[in-house]
């Protein structure tokens, strides 16, 4: 009889462990189609190119300029010649949000592709390419580049390794040395996760920089791939993390009069590790935003790593047990709310408008993510007041319900983890925002005369035009009357013509101009030098969809 129940009981384990791991692949498998119909994004947004995307220049230029919508660092700066060989440029200046690029020759006719990579303040590489023309456009080089989903595969389960050992190992670590007393269950399950994080710090460093450089995997030894890991932000999270992981490993062997010490600075350091790079801290106001990603951080590896050691503890010493349940008990009500109002605020911040959550990648795994903590924070409420109490007075089969509970929370958190890895892929829709608010300005250059136009935002809607205008020698040009005149002939809309103000500030503006469509349009300025001469200028200009 006790040999049928035996086998009745490990039936019904081995269910529910397969139930769980289905589950998790779900929850992978659902990340994966939330994010695949974006491209890799970060932080940093390409607001203008100089020449402008899809310019036709009668001269070869003497310099490039990327703009962004935050500052960036250069990684890979190439010029793709109308023969398809590359050109390296080595020589650039950072300006503010702008990347100014020397031309090291005189291009000859066709078209040329200027390709970029660069990587961003939160450390997140991005990288893109304009298409411009010397004399009359020809057949484009090929510049792009497919997505490597390898390697992005590996940076996701890289990402998600390294965040198991911060908030399992380390956490585990803490709790294992301030919950449950003299116990040590679920040590070798700290360490090992401990281990895990340990390799996978580096590989994250590692594949940042391929991802970097846009190279595949057979390139990681190669020190250029290091070299660019090095110089992202990212490194930072990477360096501290290791040293986190590393203290709380001591913390398993060392004294124990250090070892609570070492286990507490171990657990400081995974909320130092995520505050110094990504998505949330590199939002502004950073005053804000690094210190709550700090709080968020500690309060996840204080419960995430607090379960599996408790879990193990009830199933295998479950009288040794309740002095830790009891003590995990008392201290996880503050630190869910702390963990709950940090997310909170941080959300707030990146989302912005409640339209995101539906119309981003974003924001989309932002809500896969709320509900499975909806679900975890349900199931640890159902743990604390109704579990709990029974299990701390010796009910056996309330500490097995208990311990079964606590497997499926492991396997919550393991699946939020995913989550958070994959938004290493989506752009956070505030930058998305501060990206679509930038103004897009072109330069027109005539014999008679020519303009800055700046049009803000740049995207389709209600704007501002703003136009600085010049003698074609770069002198001043006292205009009697200016008039903007957009057109989109393939589009079917009739000219815009709206006449220009001159507020004093040496400038003509026209306010409350609305751009119905986005895509490319032609800028016409219609310039009354004197009562008898009109001198017209026009070029291409790229409109944003909003």
């Amino acid at each position: 009889m006790s040999l049928i129940l035996l086998r009745s009981t490990a039936s019904r384990d081995s269910s529910r462990t397969r139930l769980l791991t289905g589950c998790l692949v779900g929850i992978l498998v659902l990340i994966a189609v939330l994010i695949l119909p974006g491209r890799a994004f970060a932080h940093a947004a390409l607001v203008a190119t100089d020449p402008a995307d899809g310019a036709v220049l009668t001269q070869s230029p003497a310099q490039f300029s990327l703009t962004f919508s935050e500052p960036v660092s250069p990684l890979v700066l190439t010029l793709v010649r109308p023969d398809g060989s590359r050109l390296a440029l080595t020589s650039f200046r950072l300006n503010d949000q702008t990347v100014e690029i020397d031309n090291p020759e005189t291009l000859k006719s066709g078209t040329h592709v200027l390709s970029w990579r660069v990587v961003s303040a939160d450390g997140h590489p991005v990288g893109g390419s304009a298409l411009f023309s010397i004399g009359a456009p020809s057949a484009a080089p090929t510049a792009g580049e497919a997505v490597d989903w390898t390697l992005r595969a590996a940076i996701w389960a890289a990402r998600l390794f390294f965040y198991a050992g911060l908030f399992l190992g380390v956490g585990g670590a803490f709790a294992l040395a301030w919950l449950a007393g003299d116990g040590r269950r679920g040590q070798c399950f700290v360490a090992a996760a401990l281990l895990l994080g340990l390799v996978a710090a580096p590989v994250s460093l590692g594949l940042q920089g391929l991802d970097g450089l846009g190279a595949t995997l057979a390139w990681f030894p190669s020190p250029t791939v290091w070299k660019t890991a090095v110089e992202t932000s990212f490194v930072w999270t990477v360096l501290i993390g290791l040293i986190a992981l590393g203290v709380a490993l001591l913390s398993l062997a060392g004294p124990a009069g250090l070892r609570k010490l070492s286990a507490s600075g171990a657990l400081l350091g995974v909320g130092a590790a995520l505050a110094v790079s990504g998505h949330a801290s590199a939002a502004e106001p950073q005053w804000l935003t690094r210190p709550l990603v700090f709080l968020h951080g500690t309060a996840i590896a204080f419960w995430a790593g607090s379960l599996a050691p408790l879990g193990l503890a009830l199933r295998r010493e479950p009288a040794e047990a309740k002095a830790f349940l009891r003590r995990f008990s008392r201290a996880i009500l503050p630190v869910v709310i702390v963990l709950a109002a940090s997310g909170l605020v941080l959300a707030i911040i990146q989302v912005q408008e409640p339209a995101a959550l539906i119309n981003t990648s974003y924001g989309r795994l932002l809500l896969l993510k709320l509900a499975l903590l909806l679900f975890l924070f349900t199931l640890a409420a159902v743990n604390r007041w109704t579990l709990t109490a029974p299990a701390q007075a010796g009910d056996t089969e309330v500490q097995r319900r208990l311990v079964r509970s606590i497997g499926i929370e492991v396997v919550i958190v393991l699946a939020i983890f995913g989550v958070a890895a994959g938004w290493r892929f989506t752009p956070p829709p505030r930058a998305l925002a501060i990206a679509a608010a930038q103004p897009v300005s072109i330069h027109i250059h005539t014999l008679e005369a020519m303009a800055d136009l700046s049009i803000t935002p740049g995207h389709a809607g209600e704007v501002a035009a703003s136009m600085v205008i010049m003698t074609g020698d770069f002198g001043p040009l006292d205009a009697k009357q200016v008039t903007l005149v957009l057109s989109k002939p393939d589009s079917g809309i009739e000219p815009i013509k709206r006449p220009a103000r001159k507020p004093g500030d040496g400038t003509w503006r026209v306010d409350n101009l609305v751009i119905p469509l986005p895509g490319r349009w032609n800028a016409r300025l219609d310039i009354l030098v004197s009562d008898f001469e009109m001198v017209k200028i026009e070029a291409p200009l790229d409109i944003r969809a909003q």
